[in-house]
């Protein structure tokens, strides 16, 4: 049912010269862009990181109470036993976390996020353009 190369009828006009392929874009849509995965994986090493460290202080310290009481019993200076001056660590610690968090974001997700922000407005722009 696909019309004739030819005219049909003398006042048709010739037809039109079928549209020459369209090249490739050179970067892929941003849907399927391999710095969202990137993203991803910077983003998940930040949040175990972070995680890892405020846990994993806290999980030793429980285990320390549970399984050494002596440990935790004795004194590290006048009066003070170790499970109390582990047990205030716990503060500075958290403040460790919370700041090692805060560096990753800096130096590895923030760049990557707004490196993918900038080229989806790009994106953008070239399909308003089309």
């Amino acid at each position: 049912s696909s019309s004739p190369s030819y005219a049909t009828y003398p006042w048709q006009p010739p037809p039109a010269p079928p549209e020459p392929p369209r090249r490739a874009r050179e970067r892929t849509a941003l849907g399927h862009h391999s710095d969202l995965r990137i993203l991803r994986t910077a983003y998940r090493w930040q949040r175990r990181v972070a995680t890892l460290t405020a846990l994993g202080y806290f999980v030793l310290f429980l285990v320390l109470s549970a399984f050494a009481p002596s440990f935790m019993a004795s004194t590290v200076t006048d009066g003070l036993p170790a499970g109390l001056l582990l047990a205030l660590l716990q503060v500075p610690v958290t403040w460790l976390a919370i700041v090692l968090y805060e560096r990753t974001a800096r130096r590895r997700v923030d760049p990557l996020a707004d490196l993918i922000r900038k080229q989806a407005e790009l994106d953008a722009r070239r399909g308003e353009t089309r």
